[in-house]
């Protein structure tokens, strides 16, 4: 097992918690990336080596995701099969409850996430932040995470290479890697951590409005494609209706015009399923779009007869269909479908568990190689 810490700017805090971390645990190999801090802060990285910690530097400022991601790969070269915990370098993370995580973490295959409970005086942008982030989290992923923008996290040696290559250079990037667990068939696991904000919490990096929109920027493509193919279908049922008359027929037309918007979009933007498995992928999805469709037809005819207007029974049944369309593609159809880095096996999503009161998504990955898609 080793310790991750991506730092840019620190403070001497950064110093802190390793000492901290060696009073606990002497032998626990640490990795510091300097993330393009410039010549200003060599000294606070050489606080960090004086402690104990093995400090590896980028000329240039890359941001969180790509910090993190040089050093798994690092990681994985010199501690191979080896469990990482990644820590944030502003002291939020005590030395204690980064111990605590790492233990969870070698006791199974889930993904362990540290998370805050956010009771006391928190800084009021960064709960109203966690808040928004979680609400929409859950709607486009299926499972509820309590805190999703943690940097405290355990990440097995089976996930390493994983998590190593998945998308985002800054904040989005931890984002995405929730977002990809059911895909990658990674249960999330949450562990209880203080609270702990300084100077209310002024030596973040986190820039409130511009890495809110790269956390939350996949959590919005997800959803988005999903409002852009009720769009295509509403817009469509109403010309079709207006020539035809027939409410079957037109859901029908419409539904065909929107699912091939939907299924391209999806597949080439949204989940990159990229090029292999496409003969499952349109099977999987002609299913779900025939179950939909029937389901849609059932649902507006059956409102339009209670005296409700075609349109409005239209938009009443199509909101509650393209939530469940929309986890149906992202656990089975596109993401459920690829072979996925980490576990090198094909990845299928699997259904929510409560263990322990946590809600944990898919199934724990089997044991394999690292390798790349």
């Amino acid at each position: 097992m080793a310790i991750l810490i991506p730092s840019y700017q620190p403070t001497s805090r950064l110093a802190e918690v390793i000492r901290g971390l060696r009073v606990l645990d002497a032998d626990v190999p640490i990795l510091v990336v300097d993330d393009g801090s410039g010549p200003a802060y060599a000294d606070q990285f050489a606080a960090a080596r004086a402690a104990g910690a093995e400090v590896i530097s980028v000329p240039v400022n890359r941001g969180k995701g790509a910090a993190l991601k040089l050093g798994l790969r690092r990681l994985a070269t010199t501690h191979p099969a080896g469990d990482v915990v990644t820590a944030d370098s502003d002291g939020q993370h005590t030395p204690a409850d980064i111990l605590r995580v790492a233990a969870v973490t070698a006791q199974g295959r889930e993904l362990v996430l540290g998370c805050r409970g956010f009771t006391g005086t928190v800084p009021l942008p960064s709960r109203l932040g966690n808040g928004v982030s979680r609400a929409l989290f859950r709607l486009a992923a299926g499972f509820a995470v309590s805190d999703t923008q943690t940097g405290l996290r355990g990440i097995p040696g089976v996930l390493v290479g994983w998590s190593a290559d998945i998308p985002g250079e800054r904040f989005e990037y931890e984002q995405n890697m929730l977002l990809r667990c059911p895909g990658a068939r990674a249960a999330v696991r949450e562990v209880p951590i203080a609270t702990v904000y300084f100077d209310h919490n002024a030596g973040t990096h986190f820039r409130r409005v511009r890495d809110s929109a790269r956390v939350l920027w996949p959590v919005l493509l997800f959803a988005a494609s999903s409002l852009a193919s009720l769009a295509v279908d509403t817009v469509g049922f109403v010309v079709l209706l207006g020539a035809t008359g027939s409410i079957a027929w037109s859901i029908a037309g419409a539904r065909v015009l929107s699912a091939g918007v939907n299924f391209a979009v999806n597949r080439s933007v949204v989940f990159r399923a990229g090029r292999g498995g496409l003969a499952a992928a349109v099977t999987g999805y002609i299913t779900l779009a025939l179950t939909l469709l029937g389901a849609s037809i059932a649902g507006t005819t059956a409102l339009a007869g209670l005296g409700v207007p075609a349109l409005v029974a239209k938009v009443i049944t199509e909101s509650v269909l393209f939530v469940a369309s929309y986890h149906v593609q992202r656990r089975y159809i596109f993401t459920g479908r690829r072979r996925d880095a980490g576990t090198g096996e094909v990845a299928a999503g699997g259904g929510n568990a409560l263990v322990e009161g946590k809600t944990y998504c898919s199934t724990s990955p089997r044991s394999g190689q690292h390798q790349s898609d």
